[in-house]
């Protein structure tokens, strides 16, 4: 994630994204600022497509930025089974990373929303409905689950999160980065 600090202590911040794809027997995790675009999928595959770089427009020292990520998408070919997709972050830091040029994952938040878009049998659940149930990414959050219930079949689940940005009084003026991660089991 990027974010540029200027006076006034203005934030622009630029997300950049993780994908991981879990396929038996081995997985693969990919981090770049490029966007991702899956070359395909084999069968018995359980693969998560993620945005790639994205702003998260300006802001200011003590204030709040927010905006909707692009579609997260989870897609199960295995035929059926359980999985839960999860999210995380690091700080986002600038120049040294010093305390004054470091925003801590404590005060990045994210909520999934509901699905987009569904296909196949099971429940899916988002990992946070609204806006009140945002969650902090300083440890490994649930983003959305899917239970098949004896219900076998393949399936995807789509959502649009949002991230929310609570930037310190006292973030000095910079370009911050950070990553957003993704992944799913």
């Amino acid at each position: 994630m990027m974010i540029r600090v200027g006076l006034p202590a203005v934030v622009l911040l630029a997300l950049g994204s993780t994908v991981a794809a879990v396929t038996p027997p081995m997985g693969t995790t990919r981090s770049d600022v490029l966007t991702v675009a899956p070359l395909g999928k084999r069968q018995n595959d359980l693969t998560i497509t993620v945005p790639g770089t994205r702003s998260l427009l300006s802001g200011f020292a003590g204030g709040q930025i927010s905006r909707t990520l692009t579609t997260v998408q989870v897609s199960d070919t295995r035929g059926g089974g359980d999985w839960v997709a999860t999210v995380s972050a690091t700080n986002f830091t600038t120049g040294g990373g010093t305390l004054a040029e470091t925003i801590p994952s404590s005060d990045i938040f994210y909520w999934s929303g509901p699905a987009t878009a569904t296909t196949g049998p099971g429940t899916f659940t988002p990992g946070q409905l609204h806006a009140a149930a945002a969650q902090s990414l300083n440890v490994s959050r649930t983003a959305f689950t899917h239970t098949d219930a004896g219900a076998a079949g393949n399936n995807t689940a789509s959502w649009n999160p949002t991230i929310v940005v609570h930037v310190p009084v006292t973030a000095l003026p910079g370009t911050y980065t950070g990553t957003v991660n993704h992944s799913v089991a």
